[in-house]
């Protein structure tokens, strides 16, 4: 998959598309989900232009990677998530159903969480 500048979140980092922000550092923005999938859904976005995980630790400056998952701790905290607990979910390629080509965590809280993914064939 390649970067497609294009994309909603790239668009939303250039101010064309609006989001109800969370967070804003040099590093990441946060914001809600536009289909939340639970009572707290945030997405939380590098401000480079990375596909995925692997993409973003390949080529993101140490800075960029210290930076990034340091705001994810920080909304989670901020989203009070941290003594109940929450889930992070990063979607890689067309078999995870990733979405939109640019790195993204989705941060779950708010309500006791379900199995990690369905069993085989379901």
């Amino acid at each position: 998959m390649t970067y497609d500048d294009q994309n909603v979140f790239a668009k939303i980092l250039r101010g064309e598309i609006p989001c109800n922000k969370v967070y804003e550092d040099d590093y990441a923005l946060a914001f809600h989900d536009i289909a939340p999938q639970a009572p707290v859904h945030v997405l939380v976005i590098p401000k480079g232009p990375y596909v995925s995980t692997a993409d973003f630790t390949e080529k993101a400056s140490d800075a960029e990677v210290a930076g990034y998952f340091k705001a994810i701790g920080t909304v989670a905290r901020q989203l009070g998530l941290d003594e109940p607990g929450y889930r992070l979910i990063a979607n890689h390629g067309a078999d995870a159903h990733q979405e939109v080509p640019h790195l993204h965590f989705h941060i779950f809280g708010g309500r006791k969480m379900k199995g990690m993914i369905p069993k085989s064939g379901q």
